[in-house]
């Protein structure tokens, strides 16, 4: 296994897998990336469903950039997680 995935073979599978040609995926992907970048910079919260929550908190030493995994991921990978479903 890889220990990394670009950009490029990402949008390659998510092409593959919805019959949508890479350009189609590339540019909703990239509108996707810019939009969790301005919410983010907006200092919204975003949330994507069995993947995570992004978000940014004010510390006395600065900003800080903030990931929690949901329950699905967090079982993923045998951390502590109230998920019941299939992997």
């Amino acid at each position: 296994m890889a220990d990394r995935i670009t950009q490029k073979e990402l949008i390659t599978r998510i092409s593959e897998r919805t019959d949508k040609s890479e350009e189609e995926v590339e540019l909703i992907f990239n509108a996707t990336i810019e939009e969790i970048y301005q919410s983010l910079k907006r200092q919204e919260n975003v949330v994507i469903r069995n993947f995570g929550k992004f978000y940014i908190r004010e510390r006395s030493s600065g900003t800080v950039f903030k990931f929690d995994p949901s329950q699905k991921l967090r079982a993923l990978f045998g951390w502590s997680s109230t998920y019941k479903g299939n992997l």
